[in-house]
């Protein structure tokens, strides 16, 4: 059992990273500012659906092969790097 400094510590922490909205909330308060209410609902359903794939590929393993090797996990890093570079020049 931790001790009660360690819950208290980790408590304060876990409150202060939920309070702090990440980037798929302020994607959300973007679409539902520019296209309301539901443009905000669709982009909710979005993020969520989006997380369906990562959740399946950790459930089957690939999560760990990935952990365990640092070539694999560069190769992904680089493949995200130029699909958010390609995301931007579209954008533009």
């Amino acid at each position: 059992m931790p001790s009660w400094e360690s819950l208290l510590t980790f408590s304060v922490a876990s409150l202060i990273l939920i309070a702090i909205p990440g980037p798929s909330v302020l994607f959300v308060i973007g679409r539902s500012l520019a296209y309301g209410r539901r443009g905000g609902l669709l982009s909710v359903l979005g993020n969520g659906l989006g997380t369906l794939p990562l959740v399946a590929a950790v459930a089957l393993g690939v999560g760990t092969i990935v952990a365990q090797s640092a070539v694999l996990f560069t190769v992904i890093k680089m493949l995200g790097a130029a699909y958010l570079v390609y995301l931007g020049i579209q954008a533009i």
